[in-house]
């Protein structure tokens, strides 16, 4: 039965969130969750990419929402650009979220063919290494206008844009990431729901169970999570390793284990979507990584009242505090990581401490509502329906002067 349309105007704003996909990773559910949380305020499209819509974006292609892939090339993909500078003109796109840098580029080359929107663009994490390109810098300053918006999600990220993409200081701001701390809260202390969790995954109540949330990629350093492992037992540590996520090194990951003769000790459960009860049934959280923004899934761990482990890098140190809300070592260091493992396996009062204090910097700084309200706060200053901030009023007539030409050779700096 086909439903009649209704015939009352829609004056939501239209948003165009642009991403590399739709896959499951940190900007993709921060995406999506702004999608779902803010719809009543603003109608959502998206634009992915590089690859196919990914887990979250058939949920929103079963609820209707326009979604398209873009298939782009690696480098400077003029084509793409135009074929976004369409999807923005076919649905009268009034603001451009665009994901990461190199979304924020293409957008910025499809406004040169639709030049009404302006970008608000979020810089989720950083590659690594991370250096400065002065022909990024040359090209940003020439296409950027007085009305986007540049955010990172921690101060760490918001200072690699000054300084390795040359974005002006004044116009630069942080907006730290934010999970549904309800999903988590709820599951922290659990004793019950632990005692399931640990059966279904044949833990042992004398085992110490490490969960790690993450894609299975190299910037996640799984290989050190996993030597790290190796550590604890030669050390007399019951412990076992739970890896949650998939990627491209599963495989390789799987015959480090095996080398490592660690196969009855190291779980790959893939992508799953009950991240909350599968915390409530561990003993602490590792983060291996040598790159991060804000990791939403060290925030997640944090609310359900799990202590952290984690390596020292990016913007994690905006999250932990060592000592007090968790532990942090070297990024590659698997000595340090199991050292403070172990020491959360021998006492349990730093276990509880940590996770206590944990739990409450998650709840005081990194509530999803938090999130959402200061993006909110950005979309209606763009849309001219509040204030406009410092970061606009500072600079509102030094980019309206720049018009660079863009030179199509600097292909190997994007991709």
């Amino acid at each position: 039965m086909i439903q009649q349309a209704s015939t009352s105007k829609d004056d939501r704003p239209v948003i165009c969130q642009v991403l590399h996909s739709l896959d499951i990773g940190g900007a993709e559910v921060l995406a999506a969750g702004m999608a779902r949380e803010l719809s009543d305020r603003y109608r959502f499209v998206f634009a992915c990419l590089d690859d196919e819509v990914g887990v979250l974006g058939k949920e929103f292609e079963e609820r209707g929402v326009p979604m398209r892939v873009f298939d782009r090339q690696p480098g400077i993909d003029w084509k793409c650009s135009f074929r976004l500078a369409s999807f923005f003109r076919e649905h009268k796109v009034q603001i451009v979220h665009a994901h990461q840098y190199t979304p924020f580029f293409q957008s910025l080359l499809a406004r040169l063919a639709y030049r009404r929107p302006p970008i608000v663009f979020t810089e989720h994490g950083r590659h690594f290494p991370d250096s400065r390109s002065s022909k990024r810098v040359a090209v940003n300053w020439a296409l950027l206008r007085s009305d986007d918006r540049l955010i990172g999600v921690g101060e760490s990220v918001r200072r690699a844009l000054v300084d390795n993409e040359g974005l002006p200081e004044k116009r630069t701001e942080t907006i730290y990431n934010g999970v549904p701390l309800k999903n988590f809260l709820a599951v922290n202390g659990d004793v019950e729901l632990r005692q399931t969790v640990r059966r279904e995954l044949s833990i042992d109540d004398a085992e110490f169970a490490i969960v790690q949330v993450a894609r299975l990629n190299s910037l996640k350093d799984h290989a050190t999570a996993i030597r790290t492992l190796k550590r604890l037992r030669d050390d007399q540590v019951p412990a076992k390793l739970i890896l949650v996520g998939d990627g491209e090194e599963r495989a390789a990951l799987e015959q480090l284990v095996a080398d490592n003769t660690v196969e009855s000790d190291v779980v790959f459960l893939g992508a799953r979507s009950d991240i909350p009860r599968l915390l409530a049934g561990a003993d602490a959280f590792l983060l291996s990584s040598i790159s991060e923004g804000i990791p939403l899934t060290l925030i997640e761990a944090m609310g359900a009242g799990i202590p952290i482990v984690s390596t020292d890098v990016g913007g994690i140190p905006e999250v932990i505090k060592h000592g007090v809300s968790g532990l942090l070592a070297p990024a590659g260091d698997a000595e340090t990581l199991a050292t403070h493992l172990k020491s959360l396996w021998q006492n349990p009062e730093q276990r509880s401490r940590l996770a206590e204090n944990g739990c409450q910097r998650a709840v005081e700084r990194f509530s999803l509502e938090q999130m959402h309200r200061q993006y909110v706060d950005v979309y209606e200053q763009v849309l001219g329906r509040a204030t406009p901030s410092r970061f606009v009023a500072a600079t509102e007539n030094t980019f309206a002067k720049r018009e660079l030409a863009v030179n199509s050779n600097l292909d190997s700096d994007w991709s």
